[in-house]
């Protein structure tokens, strides 16, 4: 049994074959699977000697993303070779061979997570990684509960068993990564960080992540809850007008606009925002067997904290409508920013 290294690449320069050839000094006899996502005749130069220097080289015709470029190898590995687990790390120079070889150890000495190569940020490192690494790991932080310094590495270790729930993730570019990372806890993985080199080379101009385009891929699944909270707010808040205008009493306006909204929160809470990945990809008996499971575990929980957050809206609102004289308006938009960070602990802590 042995470790394999997979490097997606797109578009390569000599960094790719450097790295290879610094691999098989520091490594010697790990096999090495390359990816070309695509990068047509002008790159095949830089594929040749790939193969030339003993590589297995996987190709897609056309460019498909990082994410399809990684299931492409996932696939492939579990398929076609034995091995304890795999190392993927990025082809434009960023990844030292030191680094990898820590990271590959360190999956044969936690055969049950996913390793993570967590760079520090230190030195010269452009502004706009600084910040977009510092963001997503807050966001990431506060959607998962899970605290890593370095969410958007691409140095990432991976023992063999996981290969299978790798393969079934959803993504086919740099959000595959992200989402990853998100489906990880809830499907029993856990995470092991090793602190890395950080390296980036010419203002890491050669990256081809997008800013605009791609952060709205990565950003897509944490973002998930919020869109969710949002729809249920807006029927929340228009029973309650509705319901406050006919009856002219508060609580009943509240009690019916949060059963109204929380029947919404909850089908898109558990269908979009929670869901549990298994493993594996189970049949289709299986999966309704599962789904009904869920639902009777979540549920009760999770009306359970409808009649707490009920409560709480409730008690708010009467103080900062009734006792304070707020307009209902203004008194329900505060009321929900307070009750939204304690609604989605208590949903991702308790409920799912």
């Amino acid at each position: 049994m042995e470790m394999v290294i997979l490097i997606p690449s797109y578009e390569p320069d000599v960094r790719l074959i450097k790295l290879i050839e610094d691999l098989q000094i520091s490594i010697p006899g790990m096999p090495i699977v390359v990816v070309d996502d695509g990068s047509g005749d002008a790159y095949s130069e830089w594929f040749k000697q790939v193969v030339q220097l003993g590589c297995m080289l996987l190709t897609h015709k056309t460019n498909l993303g990082k994410g399809r470029a990684l299931k492409t190898g996932f696939n492939y590995i579990r398929s076609h070779m034995d091995t304890d687990g795999v190392v993927c790390a990025d082809s434009d120079g960023q990844h030292l061979p030191s680094d990898i070889k820590r990271i590959a150890e360190a999956v044969l000495e936690h055969p049950d997570r996913i390793i993570m190569g967590g760079r520090r940020f230190t030195g010269n490192v452009p502004l706009r990684s600084r910040f977009g690494n510092t963001m997503t790991r807050k966001m990431y932080a506060f959607s998962t509960g899970v605290k890593l310094y370095d969410t958007q590495t691409g140095l990432r270790g991976y023992p063999s068993p996981m290969l299978d729930w790798l393969c079934n993730l959803n993504g086919e570019r740099f959000e595959y990564e992200m989402n990853m990372l998100l489906e990880a806890p809830g499907a029993g993985y856990a995470f092991h960080e090793i602190p890395i080199d950080t390296v980036y080379l010419d203002e890491n101009k050669s990256s081809h992540f997008h800013p605009i385009k791609d952060s709205v891929r990565v950003y897509k699944p944490i973002i998930t809850f919020i869109a969710s909270s949002l729809s249920s707010f807006v029927v929340d808040f228009v029973l309650l007008l509705v319901l406050q205008l006919l009856s002219g009493h508060l609580l009943f306006a509240v009690i019916g606009a949060r059963l109204g909204s929380s029947i919404v929160n909850y089908s898109l809470n558990r269908k979009f925002v929670f869901r549990k990945n298994s493993r594996k990809a189970p049949a289709a008996a299986s999966t309704t067997a599962s789904s009904s499971s869920t639902v009777t575990k979540s549920l009760p929980k999770y009306y359970a904290l409808v009649i707490v957050v009920l409560l709480l809206n409730y008690g708010v609102l009467h103080l900062l409508n009734i006792n304070l004289g707020v307009p209902l308006l203004a008194a329900k938009l505060v009321t929900e920013a307070v009750l939204f960070l304690f609604s989605y602990w208590s949903q991702r802590k308790f409920v799912y």
